[in-house]
């Protein structure tokens, strides 16, 4: 096995790992929102993941980088934070909160037909025959499962839409700084995480009544935070220098299909043969969407 063949494979284990990681993280959340609400629990996990992340920022020799940052790249990534972290994880939280983890699952998975679209329209992203396509297949598999769901309340897919279109604006405006590749992802990352996840944090302190924190939550918390968060994004980015983005795509909507089982062992929402069906339509849906053509 040649070199190159064997740090692929480990890469591309590297990533399902991290899917696995990700994935778990909606089964804990469900368990902690029994006790924690869910814009403190959001603001309490990724507030202790930028305080982990922050020294590998510093370690990093990134200290001049962030002092050259000019005011409108601060602007951008304040209003990063607010949007990705502050809105986005925070509806998703309170989505959990509300729907089964099945549902939030396949809404999040369809944010990359909204993503597509908004790149068509705001950065000139050109989309291709096969992308079209996905978008039509993404769609059917959403129909078919929401078509054989019953008694969701209607305040729960209200939030869910809302995350789906904040993460949208969220990817939107990554995908515009990382165009000009003067900042790293790594600092682009660690700053709007720092800037979101306080304010998601403080706005969960102010509007919400909680109870003490047991040992469990403070377990979950910092699971989701030191591990499924700092860890995980690091060794994604590891991954990611070797993968190709098809590669990385496919690994990635793995999820959708890893969230439904997860969810069904650990918290008892058994989906229908129907809605599995959709789940795996919308999931290849989503990998077409987001397959490009090699430069």
């Amino acid at each position: 096995m040649s070199s190159h063949s064997s740090s692929e494979n480990r890469a591309v284990w590297q990533a399902l790992l991290v899917t696995v990681l990700w994935s778990s993280s909606w089964v804990l959340i469900k368990f902690g929102l029994g006790n924690i609400p869910p814009l403190t629990f959001a603001g309490l996990r990724y507030t202790l993941a930028f305080a982990l992340l922050l020294p590998v920022l510093l370690r990093g020799g990134r200290l001049a980088e962030l002092r050259a940052l000019s005011r409108r790249d601060l602007l951008f990534l304040f209003v990063l934070g607010l949007v990705y972290y502050t809105a986005t994880q925070g509806l998703q939280f309170v989505g959990l909160s509300l729907l089964p983890a099945n549902t939030l699952s396949l809404m999040l998975t369809l944010s990359s037909l909204t993503i597509a679209l908004a790149g068509l329209w705001l950065l000139g992203e050109r989309m291709r025959g096969l992308q079209w396509l996905g978008v039509l297949v993404s769609i059917a598999g959403a129909l078919v499962y929401f078509g054989n769901i019953e008694g969701l309340a209607g305040l729960g897919l209200l939030v869910g839409v809302l995350a789906v279109l904040f993460n949208t604006a969220g990817a939107i405006l990554t995908r515009s700084i990382n165009r000009t590749a003067h900042i790293s992802p790594l600092l682009v990352t660690v700053v709007s995480m720092g800037v979101g996840s306080l304010c998601l944090l403080l706005t969960g302190l102010l509007t919400e009544t909680w109870a003490a924190l047991r040992w469990q939550d403070v377990l979950i918390i910092f699971w989701l935070a030191a591990v499924n968060t700092a860890f995980a994004f690091t060794l994604w980015n590891h991954s990611q220098r070797i993968l190709s983005a098809a590669q990385a795509s496919v690994i990635n909507n793995t999820m959708l299909i890893q969230i439904a089982i997860l969810a069904w062992v650990f918290l008892g929402e058994r989906p229908s043969t129907w809605q599995m069906l959709g789940m795996a339509v919308a999931a290849v849906g989503a990998v077409m969407v987001q397959l490009r053509p090699r430069a």
